[in-house]
Formats: structure tokens, sequence, C-alpha cells
């Protein structure tokens, strides 16, 4: 991919169906759980990016049997029925904060000494209040720097379990390492969130998918679960639901060229935290159809989008998807509850009002909000931070405003490889897709 990509602005409203990639969140819980469970899983229409690609490479040096065919969109994955077949390994998972918190509790359940490390990046994002979870539950677990970042050292010799208390106002993937991890500890798991909870949805999605591979996780209330010991997940075929985050692009494409845009195979039923970015579109103006098979946005006349405040408390991964589009509406839009999205593959809160004011458009930012004003974005290059979401976001911008490049594209595939090649196609017309 060329260092740097110039968005062709769209000459007429995006008109589209869009088959996306299966869900990144959804891949590498699957992968987990496949892994751990009794028998053979088949994973279908799953994501491949370099994500999912660091989650299978580190089952393979744990020891356990993963076949990749990228061409088909399918994992078969044998699982080790809880075991950790590995006595040792360093797992490096780039900067994929699934695969390294998820599999940080994973490893626990073995027998060994196993390092999680990660790029520069991951090594600068908090892992302490996993850990801290862990040490609850009598795992050794710690980081090799005592910073609270990776690498983390973990002497495994299973997880007995118990009760713990996790904080949340970071991340959620926190607590739903711990649950995945839940069913192979001897006492099961009481888990308790401390204080504010962030993307609470993808508890749920968790949760979900755990009852999906056989395991029974109870809800007390809306800070407490509970998931007995001695269950099993049991191995399936399982297909992966698109990616409602890669969607969010797409349907902010049609909601600033006033176009029409339906994502099959993603429907109202879904899980996903990401799809409230719908409700918030449906304020501005856009008309929004839920099939149970596919999700449609449509925008209106001319992207006259209007002014509105919303929290991301619950979705902060589309939060840079409406900053993106923001100048386009007809007065200030204000982005709530972004406080966690600091401590992502970027600064996003940061990097984001960044961006829009390279583009002359007037931002007021604070830790935990940004309020964009309305304006005509001006020919920039857009800095990436090496973040997929930055680059993807931003690439909407361009569709409305010309001059508009994005550096550093191959970004993208972190979660979406294809990415710039669907938006193109989506916004001339033509057929635009990543798979089956």
């Amino acid at each position: 991919m060329d260092d740097a990509i110039t968005i062709v602005p769209a000459e007429q409203p995006v008109n589209a169906t869009v088959v996306l990639p299966g869900s990144k969140s959804y891949s590498n819980r699957a992968l987990l759980i496949a892994a751990l469970a009794e028998g053979r899983s088949e994973i279908t229409r799953a994501l491949f990016s370099d994500d999912t690609r660091y989650m299978a490479g580190a089952l393979l040096a744990l020891g356990i049997s993963v076949e990749a065919d990228e061409a088909a969109q399918r994992y078969l994955v044998d699982g080790s029925g809880g075991r950790i077949p590995a006595q040792q390994a360093t797992i490096y998972t780039g900067n994929a904060g699934t695969a390294a918190r998820f599999l940080t509790a994973a490893v626990a359940l073995g027998h060994g000494v196993f390092v999680v490390d990660g790029s520069e990046r991951m090594r600068q994002r908090p892992i302490q209040p996993l850990l801290d979870g862990l040490r609850q539950l009598g795992v050794d677990a710690r980081t090799q720097h005592h910073n609270g970042c990776p690498p983390v050292i973990i002497h495994a010799d299973g997880i007995p379990g118990g009760a713990a208390q996790v904080r949340g106002d970071i991340s959620s993937q926190y607590l739903s390492a711990l649950l995945l991890a839940a069913p192979y500890m001897a006492r099961g798991l009481t888990l308790e969130v401390a204080g504010e909870l962030v993307s609470a949805p993808y508890i749920d999605m968790t949760l979900g998918i755990m009852a999906d591979f056989g395991v029974e996780a109870i809800r007390q209330d809306d800070r407490r679960w509970h998931v007995p010991g001695g269950q099993r997940y049991t191995g399936r075929a399982y297909a992966t639901e698109p990616d409602a985050s890669a969607a969010s692009y797409f349907f902010a494409a049609a909601a600033v060229t006033g176009g029409r845009v339906s994502v099959p195979y993603l429907g109202a039923a879904s899980r996903q935290g990401d799809l409230g970015l719908l409700e918030v579109l449906e304020r501005m103006g856009c008309t929004v159809i839920r099939g149970e098979r596919a999700l449609e946005v449509r925008g209106p006349t001319g992207g006259r989008l209007r002014a509105v405040e919303a929290d991301f408390t619950r979705m902060g991964d589309v939060a840079t998807t409406l900053l993106a589009i923001a100048p386009y509406a007809d007065g200030p839009v204000t982005v709530r509850g972004v406080a966690q999205t600091h401590y992502e593959e970027s600064d996003r809160p940061v990097a984001a009002a960044t961006e829009l004011r390279r583009m002359g458009i007037r931002v007021e930012d604070s830790w935990d909000r940004v309020t964009v004003y309305p304006g005509a974005p001006q020919p920039a290059t857009i800095e990436t931070y090496d973040d997929h979401r930055i680059a993807m976001s931003f690439a909407i911008t361009g569709l409305r405003a010309p001059g508009i490049t994005i550096s550093n594209p191959a970004c993208v595939t972190k979660t979406f490889p294809g990415y710039f090649e669907a938006l193109a196609d989506a916004s001339s017309g033509g057929p635009a897709g990543a798979g089956p």
C-alpha cells in the first residue's frame, strides 16, 4: 500500500450494499473459546487481519491446532479441553488489545511461565486492572517493568478462582478476559466491576458467545456475574457476524453524502454496542432501517446533518466516526464519554481534535468530551498515529472535502485490510465488499 492515499470526493450520493469482514471482537473471542473447547470448531465468515493473526499465532505457540483458510474466511480449531499444552511461551500480540488481554487470562489456566508482549504502543496501554483481578483469583502475574503495562509475566499453575473485583473505567476487556477463562477455574468465578463500566455491551457480547459454545454465566445484576466452575466449552460451527465498528464508516458515508448504505448479515438483534451510533445518526436526520438480516442507513438530502450531543461511554470505538463527520452538521456536535479512548491504539480524542484543527475546523476538547463546530474542511494530510480508526474515520471526511490525504493507510490492516478498496467501490457506485 502507498505511503499515503488521497480520498476522491463522492460525485454523487453513495448508493451501495457493502459486505463487510467479520467482527474482530467476535472473531477473537471465538478463536479463544474454540481453543479451550472440547472437540473441533469451524469458525466461518471470520476476520483475517493483524489482530486475528496475532490471536491465531499465539494459540499455535501455545500448542493448539489452528488451521487458517483466508480465502474461505475460515478457521478450524481443535480444542484443548481447557488445557494449555505448552509449558513456556513468549507471545507477541502487536497492538491487539483483545489478544493481549484475553490471552493473559487464558495462559494462567496452564502450568509454566508465559510472557505476553506487544508493540511499543501496547507497552503503553494499561493491563494492571486485569492482573489485579488475576491475583485476587490466586494467579502470580505481574508486569516486567512494574509499570502496569506489558510485557506481562505469568507464572501459571491453573486459576483457583473465587471472587474478584475489577475496575471497568479503562476497558471492559479486563472483565471479558476473566469471564472467558472462568469455566475452567476450579471454584468458578464471581466477578464484580469496580467503579464505572465503559463499553458495557462488550460484556453482553462475551456472555452471549460463551452461551453459544455451551457455558452458562449468571448475571446477578448490572455489575456482578457468576460463572460456575466445572463447565466446558463445546466445539461447534460458528458463523461470525460483520463488524459493527467497520460498518460505522459506511453508514457515515451515507449520512454525509445523502446516500444509502445497506450492510447484510448484520441484523437488529446484534449484541454489538457500536450499533448505538445508528441512534445518533437518526437524531442527525438519517433514516435507519433495521431488518433481521441487514441494516440500512439513508442520509438526509444533501447530507444536511443536524447538530447533536451524544454519550459514547458504551461505544467508544465509533466516537471518531462521528467526530470525523461532525464538521458537516448545522451546529456544534459534542461527543461525551470518551475518556477510555485515550488508551486505545492512539490517544484518540487528542488525535481526532488535532487532525480536525489541521483541516481548519474549530474544536474544543477536554479529557472526556470533544465539541466540533461546523466548517468546510480544508485540504490536509491526516496523520493516523498508526491507528486504524483515525485512518478509516477521516477517509469519510474526504468524501465531501477535496484534498484530504490519509498518511500510513496500511494501518487499517489491523482490522480491515480491504477498507480503502471497499470505500472506493462504495463511493463510485460499484459492488463493495470484503467477503461472502
